[in-house]
């Protein structure tokens, strides 16, 4: 097995290499003056089991571009197999046509990274479940809830616990989490006027004097997210905590999210932190490393991955 990182999440490519107990591959990923990509691996992954590791956060054009290029080197590498692991999978919120002469840009980016050589993808939480299908090669789907639900357990009492979810196209995911932790379920009801703007219109369910957690996958802005943890705290919850897979945290999310009334937010490692997450006093990064490390080493050996989440 070979895990080659590219440069979007280094950090977390260390730590998925480290619980594999392997080195990274090296290789080189740089741009020339023009910012053209340039990637060359420098070790022989001839007849080699490959992993690239590449999240397509901030700049997405990029690190897209930096994995289809490495996916490219590796194929006439003449690997066996090439899984690019993704653990943030960028332009899955653009998954249908939203309107008239809109693109379905989760489909190209699916199409782009078959044809650079890809032979299966390693994801975590898809922003819509039906892009698996977008996809001509096999691909696996992780969920972070094994290790979302485990941090829950460790640091709070199910006593008044109640899983929200912030609208309606999250309540399977926040009746999962209800279900595995045995809580009750409320459900935000909201309307958005335009992209990016959300209105919270009233709560389904009863927050009073609950401890709330918010579940969702991705935040991006903030303004759904700090909107809903003020109407569950406007209807008499007494704290209200939220649990998102993808920090994507763009523009002011990071300070709209510290003046809110969540009193913290976990996200994970599958985007790099910026500064001001990391300095941030109500967010919180864990790492899905092992988690992301344990599915490559039963892709590796050809053992089951669903049995992860049983």
């Amino acid at each position: 097995m070979k895990i080659i990182a590219c440069n979007s999440n280094r950090p977390l490519s260390e730590a998925i290499a480290a619980y594999l107990k392997l080195p990274l591959t090296e290789a080189s990923v740089r741009r020339f003056s023009d910012m053209e990509c340039f990637v060359e691996i420098h070790e022989n992954v001839r007849g080699e089991d490959v992993f690239i590791i590449q999240s397509t956060s901030y700049p997405a054009n990029d690190h897209l571009m930096e994995l289809l290029v490495a996916l490219d080197a590796v194929r006439r590498g003449s690997a066996s197999r090439i899984t690019a692991v993704m653990p943030y999978f960028g332009y899955a919120r653009q998954d249908r046509k939203s309107g008239p002469r809109t693109p379905i840009s989760a489909k190209l980016v699916a199409n782009l990274i078959t044809v650079a050589g890809a032979d299966r993808v390693l994801t975590m939480d898809l922003h819509a479940g039906q892009i698996q299908g977008f996809f001509d090669i096999p691909l696996d789907n992780l969920f972070a809830a094994p290790v979302f639900i485990r941090h829950i357990e460790e640091n709070f009492d199910h006593d008044d616990l109640i899983m929200v979810s912030p609208d309606v196209g999250g309540v399977v995911r926040a009746r999962a989490f209800a279900k595995r932790l045995g809580t009750d379920l409320a459900i935000i009801d909201k309307r958005r006027e335009r992209a990016g703007v959300s209105e919270v219109m009233h709560i389904i369910g009863d927050v009073k004097d609950r401890t709330c957690i918010l579940v969702d996958d991705i935040v991006d802005s903030g303004g759904t997210l700090c909107n809903a943890a003020e109407a569950l705290k406007e209807a008499g919850a007494k704290s209200v905590h939220a649990y998102i897979t993808h920090g994507v945290l763009s523009g002011g999310a990071v300070s709209r999210v510290s003046s809110s009334p969540l009193e913290s937010m976990v996200i994970t490692d599958s985007i790099l932190g910026t500064e001001a997450v990391r300095v941030a006093s109500n967010i919180q990064q864990i790492s899905i490393a092992p988690l992301m490390g344990e599915a490559i080493e039963r892709i590796s050996d050809a053992r089951s991955v669903s049995s992860l989440f049983d």
